[in-house]
């Protein structure tokens, strides 16, 4: 039976998270207020190193690599071969799994878990790899750099989504490409739900347990901020189906994607987490007795502005209006 495995659903937080004041890469972000701390990124370290270590953590790769099959296909879809990539965030390899040789040259795979970016240092792929251990809020790399920047399911744990946004951009090649994907609002509002039930009916008040999400068009106007051009967000769903919640809770353990908000609970007790389980399954549960899991996937694509870019036409340069259109108009040929 298939079995769930996304991180405890973090995407972004949109429009709280701005620029860090001071950072020598933005003059802009100066006048800005500081970035709001939203998750401890210690701590999320700290769980994608212990995940790495885990016997199970290649067996929770399904979701992940689903995606990263997704954002490749986006890929292929450009056309274009490119010849320094970065996987930003790349866990232990889930884009190079599908990259192929004609796509790229080499594949520079980023992330801050050192255990987890070498778990699979061994395996061999089609696409020459490097790889750097750092982290998603702070890039090190140089103005004008880089062909292209992936991102997939990745920044949900980041606090600066603006400024990571901006730096990516500024590290991008003129026309250079940036293309991500991450969870969306609707991911796992199942659990969600009966965590949100479970808490009232036992301990009188609810804590955070799943991080706040975001939507298409926070996406885009965050994109639009960076100042991306060309920019396309599509939006996908993945349905898995788990024997109960606490499967599902362990796939998330096993990814390294428990909770890490800075004012979560340390705990839930055990009548809280029955209850929640009871809850899911009796308000979600199937007919077979196992019980769903939905992650939403916001897909994004944005180009670094060049002048060689399509531009849109003139106001008032068209040829037919939408009136005539509508009323059986004809545009007329060209000659």
């Amino acid at each position: 039976m298939r079995r769930a495995c996304p991180r405890s659903v973090t995407p972004l937080l949109p429009l709280w998270r701005l620029p860090r004041q001071g950072r020598a890469a933005f003059a802009t972000a100066s006048a800005l207020p500081p970035t709001q701390q939203i998750f401890n990124r210690s701590v999320k370290k700290l769980q994608r190193d212990r995940a790495a270590l885990r016997p199970e953590s290649r067996d929770v790769d399904y979701i992940r690599d689903e995606v990263a099959d997704r954002v490749v296909d986006r890929l292929l879809d450009i056309k274009r071969r490119f010849s320094k990539v970065v996987d930003l965030g790349s866990g232990a390899g889930h884009i190079v799994k599908f990259a192929e040789k004609d796509m790229m040259d080499k594949l520079i795979m980023f992330d801050m878990s050192e255990k987890m970016l070498y778990r699979d240092k061994d395996v061999k792929y089609e696409v020459p790899v490097e790889r750097i251990v750092g982290d998603e809020e702070w890039l090190p790399f140089e103005e004008n750099s880089l062909d292209a920047v992936i991102s997939s399911l990745s920044l949900n744990w980041v606090n600066d989504i603006p400024g990571t946004l901006i730096q990516i951009q500024r590290a991008l090649k003129p026309d250079g490409l940036f293309i991500g994907a991450m969870f969306g609002g609707e991911t796992l509002f199942e659990l969600r739900t009966a965590l949100q039930l479970a808490e009232i009916d036992r301990e009188g008040g609810v804590s955070p347990h799943i991080s706040p999400m975001t939507d298409s068009r926070d996406v885009a106007a965050l994109l639009q901020r960076a100042k991306y051009n060309l920019i396309t967000v599509d939006v996908d769903e993945i349905a898995v189906s788990y024997p109960s919640m606490f499967e599902l809770m362990d796939d998330l353990r096993a990814m390294g994607e428990s909770n890490a908000i800075m004012a979560r609970k340390p705990f839930l007790s055990r009548d809280t987490l029955l209850a929640a389980a009871a809850a899911y399954k009796g308000i979600y549960g199937q007919e077979d007795g196992s019980i769903p899991a939905t992650f939403q996937i916001i897909y994004m694509i944005g180009w670094k502005p060049d002048p060689s870019q399509p531009k849109p036409l003139p106001r008032g340069s068209q040829e037919v209006s939408f009136k005539s259109l509508e009323q059986g108009g004809k545009v007329p040929s060209k000659k």
